[in-house]
Parts: structure tokens; C-alpha cells; sequence
């Protein structure tokens, strides 16, 4: 008998999710990406520069920076910075944002400037990587269109969309979107990021009690693209509603 989810959700199905935009006055874009109790709140500044390595290339870049505050969690996590260092995990989380809005991004249009994503995490009750990937395309957006209406841009610098989202293998079967209790008790779990054009651009994922078979491998992407395809849908109507385009 497959093990009921939290609130009898079904295995297809998402948290409760929500964006909402305009949440930062400072920065030039920003979205808090809510999936069930799990808060991240995504930011995007815009900077007149780039790294010393890009000068000169006719080039931008975009980079991305992740953290959790320090009641994320059930228990007080000292700050990275109080430590002194970053842990692997956040160095690994940030280099994955990074890596999949740079997908969706032409730099060359960027030419000069540098995009900053800023992802923290207020709340952690799993996919937290996941939904900072979801929210930071919404506050990328904004940020984008409003370099576009000022005529900063030299042509379009997004090039498609981008969201992301956890699967995992249970003794229930396979389930999309885990919270915390679930994804601390998964038999293997993973993390899909895809584009609008529904191209795979990075698929995170790993056995932690058995290997996984191909069947389950299978079941996990199309759970993950209809999922990431819910995701899109919302990212649309956010960002139409914040009068992105118009």
C-alpha cells in the first residue's frame, strides 16, 4: 500500500506554491518563492561592470549567491560568514543557480553589466535549491525589463524560461516535490531543472538506500517536466501581472 504525503497529497502533485514580486524596493528585481512551508526570498541586482576576466570581451555575466539564515531550520546554524568559510553545500547550491540562469541568458546582450542573484533561504523544509531556481528567473525578469525600458540592452538577454523541482523514490513509489520528512527518509532522490522549451539543462541525482532502476528514472523526469511545466505557468502569470513586456 503506497504511504499517504502530507495533507493526502497526491504523488503528482505540488506543494502549495506561490511568487510574489516587488517584495525588495532596493533591488531591481525580486520575487519570495513560497513551495509549502519552504521560503526563499530571490533578489536581482544589477551592476555598471564586470569581472576583470570579462573586460574588454563584449560580454556580461550573471553569477548567483545562495544562504540560509540562521533559524532556517528546526535548530540555530551559525552564519557561513561567522565561520569564516562557505560549506561545500552552499558553494554547490549557488554554482547551480548560476549554471541554469545562464542557460536561459544571451551574456553578450548583458555587454558591461554584471546581474547578481541573491537567493536566501528563510525557511527550509526541503527544495530549497530547487525554488531558488524558480524565483530567481521571476526576479531575473524584472530586472531584465526594467534594463530593457530604460534602453540599456543591446537586444534580448533571456532566451527562454527556467524553473526547477525535487522527485524522489519512496517506498510509496515515486513522488514529486518532497518536503523535508520525506526527502530525509527517500530511497534516492533528484533535482531537474529544465527550460521552457522542455530541454533538460542540469538533472541532479542519487541513490541513497538502493540504486535506482531504469523505470524509476523514467517515472522521476516526467514527474519533474509536469511539475516544472505548473511552475511556468505561474512564472507567466506573475511576471504578466508585474507588467513584464508591456
Amino acid at each position: 500500500m503506497a504511504n499517504p504525503r502530507a495533507l493526502n497529497r497526491a504523488r503528482n502533485s505540488l506543494r502549495e506554491v506561490s511568487l510574489t514580486t516587488g517584495v525588495n524596493p532596493y533591488a531591481e528585481g525580486s520575487c519570495l518563492v513560497k513551495f509549502g512551508t519552504t521560503e526563499v526570498l530571490c533578489t536581482a541586482s544589477v551592476q555598471e561592470r564586470v569581472p576583470q576576466w570579462l573586460k574588454g570581451k563584449g560580454s556580461g555575466w550573471l553569477t548567483a549567491e545562495y544562504g540560509m539564515l540562521p533559524r532556517a531550520t528546526g535548530e540555530r546554524k551559525d552564519r557561513e560568514a561567522t565561520r569564516g568559510k562557505q560549506e561545500g553545500r552552499t558553494v554547490e547550491i549557488q554554482r547551480l543557480i548560476g549554471r541554469s540562469l545562464r542557460a536561459v541568458c544571451d551574456l553578450k546582450a548583458l555587454e558591461g553589466l554584471t546581474l547578481w542573484l541573491d537567493c536566501d533561504v528563510m525557511v527550509a523544509d526541503g527544495g530549497t535549491r530547487t525554488a531558488a531556481i524558480t524565483g530567481a528567473y521571476v526576479a531575473l525578469a524584472l530586472a531584465v525589463d526594467g534594463l530593457q525600458k530604460r534602453g540599456r540592452l543591446k537586444g534580448a538577454v533571456l532566451t527562454d524560461q527556467v524553473a526547477a523541482i525535487s522527485c524522489g523514490v519512496t517506498e510509496g513509489g515515486v513522488v514529486l516535490d518532497m518536503d523535508y520528512a520525506e526527502d530525509s527518509a527517500t530511497l534516492a532522490d533528484g533535482n531537474f531543472v529544465m527550460s521552457g522549451a522542455a530541454q533538460w539543462i542540469e538533472m541532479q541525482v542519487s541513490a541513497e538506500k538502493r540504486p535506482i532502476t531504469a523505470g524509476e528514472m523514467i517515472e522521476m523526469q516526467g514527474l519533474a517536466e509536469k511539475g516544472i511545466k505548473e511552475l511556468f505557468d505561474l512564472q507567466k502569470q506573475v511576471l504578466a501581472a508585474a507588467g513584464v513586456g508591456k
